[in-house]
């Protein structure tokens, strides 16, 4: 396997970054992978600004995976000082080179990134319940459920679901 080169996003990256999660996340192309939510929902995942203002904020990083020059990975971390959490968010990886241990590679290092510079006492997720595949790949990397749930956003002018009562489960893993 190639080696993944892990960095922090930079701005002029923000159209490549969005264009990747929601080619991970939503359509067609979505089903090349594993990871895909093309059956629950249509519409994007996130825009190009979204991501420019994810990018601007000082308790969040976003760390991008290349592999040759290539765009493989994105994951959002946000600090939460409140709770000492970080919440990590936006994980995609190109639908055509999942299963390849990027995603685990992503995580890892979001969550050392997490301790180094917040000192996080946890790292955790809200994942869509139904997606049980994607829930026991998060379990093996030792994130548990905290018996949180909460309604899926209704983004209407983002997304449309094609389940009803979609619900977002929170898992969390201590550091």
């Amino acid at each position: 396997m190639t080696e993944l080169i892990i960095r922090p996003a930079q701005g002029h990256e923000a159209d490549a970054i969005s264009a990747l999660v929601n080619r991970a996340y939503r359509g067609d192309s979505s089903r090349t992978g594993w990871t895909t939510e093309a059956d629950l929902l249509d519409g994007k995942r996130t825009t190009t600004d979204d991501v420019l203002a994810l990018l601007n904020r000082q308790d969040v990083v976003m760390l991008t995976g290349w592999v040759d020059k290539t765009l493989m990975v994105t994951l959002c971390a946000e600090w939460h000082a409140e709770a000492q959490v970080t919440h990590l968010g936006m994980i995609a990886v190109e639908p055509t080179a999942q299963n390849r241990g990027y995603g685990k590679q992503m995580i890892l290092a979001a969550e050392q990134l997490a301790v180094a510079r917040w000192g996080t006492r946890a790292s955790q997720m809200a994942v869509v319940s139904v997606r049980q595949t994607l829930i026991a790949f998060y379990q093996r990397l030792g994130y548990e459920a905290t018996g949180e749930l909460k309604p899926f956003p209704h983004l209407p002018e983002m997304w449309q679901a094609k389940v009803e009562n979609m619900q977002l489960m929170t898992l969390q893993k201590a550091l």
